[in-house]
């Protein structure tokens, strides 16, 4: 059992020691979409929504799922965040319109910000299906992926290159 990190000589769970590891500046860029119906694309872009402005309410959500991820992910280390970006950009695809959702995570620090990006991005996309539902339970949350990382012994990752740099 020696050859994961995440469990002991028992063979129980462990959170890997990070101790050693050297402090830098890392980020981590999350990118994921939710596909959404004319009306409410329409409702969204003129705030018309019952329950408030959606991504308003979805970009903080986002930040709080960051702020939160060792409390979600079993394994993740609590990290200080030095910055949430959260980005949305519409595209409109045949019937449907698509939200594009970006989330930049910062920190200085032993370990990266992977984990704490995808859970924003998640989350963003989980809050604004949850504040639309009501018009249409069909809504589909699209692809969740890490779109580069920079910082951390293991370098930078660019999903652009589909590879990692500085090593």
């Amino acid at each position: 059992m020696t050859n994961f990190t995440h469990f002991n000589e028992q063979g129980r769970a462990k959170m890997v020691d990070i101790t050693a590891k050297k402090v830098t500046a890392r980020t981590a860029v999350a990118k994921t979409s939710i596909f959404l119906n004319h009306e409410i694309y329409e409702k969204i872009t003129s705030n018309a929504m019952t329950k408030g402005d959606v991504l308003a309410v979805a970009q903080v959500a986002g930040v709080m799922a960051a702020k939160n991820t060792s409390n979600w992910i079993p394994m993740c280390h609590p990290l200080s965040l030095s910055g949430v970006d959260i980005h949305f950009k519409w595209e409109k695809a045949n019937d449907k319109h698509i939200l594009h959702i970006e989330v930049t995570v910062k920190t200085k620090g032993s370990t990266g910000v992977e984990m704490e990006a995808l859970t924003a991005a998640s989350a963003t996309a989980l809050t604004i299906y949850d504040m639309c539902k009501a018009i249409d339970k069909g809504i589909v949350i699209g692809e969740t992926f890490l779109l580069s990382k920079t910082g951390g012994k293991s370098g930078d990752f660019s999903r652009a290159t589909n590879r990692k740099r500085g090593q």
